[in-house]
């Protein structure tokens, strides 16, 4: 039996890295064909499309009654991102509205971007917390996450509205939380103070974003390596400060000179990853049989 409800961060307790895909649309029918995935995490982008969340809610809704999944969670971990970016602490909380509304469609966290900031990382936060919650409160403040958001969040998530709120804080801040949080650190801006970012509490994961990352250093079209020098310490930088303080790292390694292994190989064993998109089913094997994975699917 699963110890957790969320997926991806009992993944991570293992050491294993988890795949990412994404929904294949917002709708009750695909989260009943979604349900039985390959991925561990089925990612959503509303950073770039219409932020639809009675689409999201109704996607949640099937992929819990498709469920569970052969790994027997009840659904695949969901995250999102947001309209809204992290570029500061007040941008953050006055579009907290965003944040409230993905959770309370039962989703398991969210990866927010353009962070350039320790003060941001921590209104980010704050957004996701419940008031009562007490651990790092004096770091974070008083979670801003209010009550009347726990349905039908907490029925996605098998619980009742009050476990549900207990349930519902950013690991691994809190050991017992169930939310995974993300950060997109992604332009030269954030490089100064990326050290400080990454030794927020509460964050599971960060990627370094190069799309965002090249466009900040006037290179528009360096999304997939071969990368200018710029952009390679760029990332060092980043990932060193995610290992400083025990943060996974999300990366892809999209090098048309690779086959599907050697990216995966490189993936893993050079950039240590802890996330990775995930092409299809094969990929994902492959990855999860070179690290010796035992949780099913």
């Amino acid at each position: 039996m699963p110890k957790r409800i969320n997926k991806c961060i009992e993944l991570l307790e293992q050491g294993q890295p988890f795949y990412a895909s994404h929904p294949s649309e917002l709708s009750y029918e695909a989260g009943l064909k979604d349900s039985q995935t390959w991925a561990d995490m089925l990612l959503m982008d509303f950073e770039h499309h219409p932020f639809d969340t009675v689409g999201l809610t109704e996607y949640m809704r099937g992929l819990k009654d498709g469920g569970p999944t052969p790994s027997g969670h009840l659904t695949p971990t969901v995250l999102s991102t947001l309209p809204s970016n992290a570029i500061n602490a007040e941008e953050v909380r006055y579009n907290a509205w965003q944040a409230r509304h993905v959770l309370t469609a039962g989703i398991h966290g969210i990866l927010h971007t353009h962070t350039r900031s320790p003060e941001s990382v921590k209104a980010f936060v704050q957004i996701t917390r419940y008031p009562f919650q007490k651990i790092k409160r004096d770091v974070i403040g008083e979670g801003l996450r209010g009550a009347g958001g726990q349905r039908p969040a907490n029925e996605i998530w098998g619980l009742t509205p009050a476990q549900y709120a207990k349930a519902a804080d950013p690991w691994p801040l809190n050991p017992d939380g169930e939310l995974l949080l993300g950060l997109k650190i992604e332009d030269r801006h954030c490089l100064t103070s990326v050290d400080q970012i990454a030794a927020v509490p509460g964050i599971g994961f960060a990627e370094w974003g190069p799309g965002d990352m090249g466009m900040s250093f006037d290179e528009p079209d360096a999304h997939d390596p071969p990368y200018p020098e710029v952009m390679n310490q760029a990332r060092d930088t980043i990932k060193a400060a995610l290992d400083k303080h025990g943060v996974g790292f999300y990366s892809s390694w999209a090098d048309d000179n690779m086959t599907m292994e050697e990216r995966i190989d490189y993936s893993i064993d050079v950039l240590g990853v802890k996330m990775m998109g995930a092409g299809s089913r094969e990929w994902a094997e492959y990855g999860r049989k070179k690290t010796g994975r035992t949780m099913p699917v």
